[in-house]
Formats: C-alpha cells, structure tokens, sequence
C-alpha cells in the first residue's frame, strides 16, 4: 500500500555542479525537495518507486543501482539509483534518463541508503489509464510503498522559456499545484494529456501514476514549493 509519497521537480539545473553555482533561484526548490523526502523517511516504508520521465513511452523499469550522468550538461557527476549492490544492476550499459537522474542526486544529497529503490521511466505519449495502472500495481506490490515523482510543469510560462509563452500555462500550473497540493487524486487523473504535450509538462505521466498509486490510500497533501524561474513550471509537495 501506499503511505507517502514526495513529488518534486526535475530540471538538471537542481544539480549544483551542473548549474556552476549560477541558479539561486532554485535554493528554494533544492530546500523544499529536502523537506519532501523528509516526509517519505518519515513514514518508514519498505520500499521506494522513483516515478519520472523516460526517454520512452515506457513504463521502463530501473534496478537499484542504475547509473546517470550529467555528463551531456558539461559536468563529470555521476550518480547511481540507491546504493550499488554486489556487481550493480543486470543490465549494464543503461544509464538513468535525465529525470530519474536528478532524483538520484536526491536520495544521495538525502542521505537515502536504508529503503531498497526502483525507478520507473513514463514517457509523456503514455495514456492516463495505463498510467494509472501502473500506480495502482506499484501501490499493490508488497509491503509500505513510498513514491518519489518527478516532472515538471509547463515549459511555456514566459516569453524567454523553452516553449515560448503560451497564455494557457499559468492557469494550467496552478490546476497543477492545487491538485498536488491537495492530494487531488480525481483531478491528476482528468489532467488533459494532449494539452499537457503542447505545454511541455513532463511531469504529466508520473503525477497521473502517483494518482493511481494513491486511489483509496487517504493521504493529505502539502504544497511545499511552486514557482516558475526561466518559464518553467516547478512545484514540490508532500503526500502522507
């Protein structure tokens, strides 16, 4: 069942390295996704799914130990799912899509060591049934289940964001951020899916998920961050 679960966002610039110390704006963001995976620690699960954007339409299953990098953003940091264990995951060669990375980096910056971990990659062309379908089974498997989501709001907030500016984003986000924040699990699930691609949200996918993972489980919410620094959508709130 699930107890908990941290939804936090995923830009490569939360990565101190990667930003070159040039993105105060996201201290804030950094700070809140700490106080989120305080509330997953907290409720003392069993296990912990890492939920985020895949480079497919997915579901793609990670191991405990899959590695990421940041290497493709000028930085030689490397990170693992977890701890690596024994020889590492059974398939070597795969590496983290850049999301999953970044939650990672998390769970390491957090100290998170003493919960075994899997991720799941979603893509954004996956439909909001199976998405649901997959929360629902991930919420089924055995033991306390804690999920940490991943994903990001409309790309399209300002005139110099990647999407350019879209006149639908801002209400969008803050359906996004009252939904999360509430532990609205009807209305993460009746997100438009077509939408959400024209705005960019990758985090569309994982948030429908945590809604299928979260059906009858009785969690409240808290909104602990949302802003838009560079056009782009963030938000970071607890469900327990």
């Amino acid at each position: 069942m699930l107890v908990a679960a941290a939804v936090c966002p995923c830009p490569p610039l939360l990565v101190p390295e990667v930003a070159a110390g040039a993105a105060p704006e996201l201290d804030a963001a950094r700070a809140a996704c700490t106080d989120a995976l305080g509330v997953l620690a907290a409720a003392r699960p069993d296990r912990l799914v890492v939920v985020g954007p895949g480079d497919g339409p997915g579901p793609e299953a990670f191991p405990q130990g899959t590695p990421g990098s940041f290497r493709g953003f000028g930085v030689h940091t490397d990170v693992h799912l977890g701890p690596v264990q024994g020889a590492g995951p059974e398939r070597p060669g795969r590496e983290l899509p850049y999301g999953l990375a970044v939650g990672a980096w998390l769970l390491a910056r957090a100290g998170w060591a003493d919960v075994p971990v899997e991720g799941v990659g979603v893509g954004e062309s996956l439909p909001a049934e199976p998405c649901a379908a997959l929360g629902r089974e991930i919420a089924a498997g055995a033991g306390r289940v804690a999920l940490l989501v991943l994903g990001d709001a409309s790309a399209c907030r300002t005139l110099k964001a990647p999407g350019y500016l879209d006149e639908r984003a801002a209400p969008f986000d803050a359906e996004v951020g009252r939904a999360l924040g509430a532990a609205d699990v009807a209305a993460l699930a009746a997100m438009d899916v077509v939408l959400a691609r024209e705005l960019k949200v990758s985090g569309r996918a994982p948030w429908q998920v945590l809604a299928g993972a979260a059906e009858g489980a009785g969690l409240a919410g808290a909104l602990l961050y949302e802003d838009a620094p560079y056009g782009v959508g963030y938000v970071t709130a607890a469900w327990s």
